[in-house]
């Protein structure tokens, strides 16, 4: 099983990134109806990184998202009415549904792994839950694969990006991974990035919000939303490019090879 579409597009960055250092996402010869996955550990992960994938998707390629956990850990009691695990895992799945259906992406796009947890509520790092993500995975075949770096304190994170580098290792088909800037991202090499202005900041933002339960959660204990929470860290990414304003999405680009 080979892609050698993915090649050309990596052989294209890797000359840039000797020379330039960081990169436009709109500076690559990207190849047409390229298949996307997002996997993300969480809910609203997909909306940290929702103008890079507004640009993809807007080119008329296949964006899918799969996500590993429902996360209901990440709900407050007061939030949920009836605070159980279930209740809470079913308000986070309908944000995200909620949120999918703003940005445009089809319902048949997003899928809910719904990984066995632990008893702090993240995903077990077990062999049955590394072969759920991996046969999802081998059946998209995707060309580009986006997810929070794993240089992370996030379980949830670290854990999909040791999936990953197992997936990598396999090396059934060539693909980039696409590894982004999280608030809780510790250290990472920034080679690609999105810009974008106060309009696009009120779109993803509205994205951001439909994910209600994590927005007061943040009102709660950080004293601001969880729109602003990401908003902040994509105008601090745009702070550190040249000549760059407003707000980025940043992301370091490794490929299959590299993970």
């Amino acid at each position: 099983m080979t892609q050698p579409r993915v090649l050309p597009l990596l052989d294209a960055l890797a000359r840039k990134l000797s020379g330039e250092g960081i990169l436009s996402l709109e500076d690559l010869p990207w190849p047409r109806q390229m298949r996307i996955l997002v996997l993300a550990p969480h809910p609203d992960d997909f909306d940290a990184i929702a103008i890079t994938l507004r640009f993809f998707h807007e080119r008329g390629d296949s964006v899918r998202l799969c996500i590993l956990s429902s996360s209901a850990s990440g709900v407050e009691d007061s939030f949920a009415g009836r605070p159980s695990a279930a209740v809470k895992a079913a308000i986070r799945e309908s944000e995200q549904q909620t949120s999918c259906r703003l940005f445009g992406l089809p319902d048949e796009a997003l899928v809910f792994l719904r990984l066995p947890e632990d008893e702090a509520g993240d995903p077990r790092d077990d062999i049955a839950n590394y072969a759920t993500v991996r046969a999802h995975v081998r059946a998209l075949v995707p060309e580009l694969l986006f997810l929070p770096h794993g240089n992370d304190p996030n379980p949830g994170h670290r854990l999909a990006f040791q999936m990953l580098r197992r997936l990598a290792a396999e090396s059934e088909f060539p693909f980039v991974a696409f590894l982004n800037r999280d608030p809780k991202t510790l250290q990472m090499r920034s080679d690609l990035y999105s810009l974008f202005s106060e309009e696009g900041a009120r779109w993803k933002g509205a994205l951001l919000r439909c994910h209600r339960s994590q927005q007061q959660r943040n009102l709660n204990t950080r004293g601001y939303g969880f729109d602003e929470r990401i908003l902040r860290v994509n105008r601090q990414a745009a702070a550190e490019i040249p000549r760059g304003n407003g707000y980025a999405e940043v992301f370091e680009v490794r490929s299959h090879l590299e993970i």
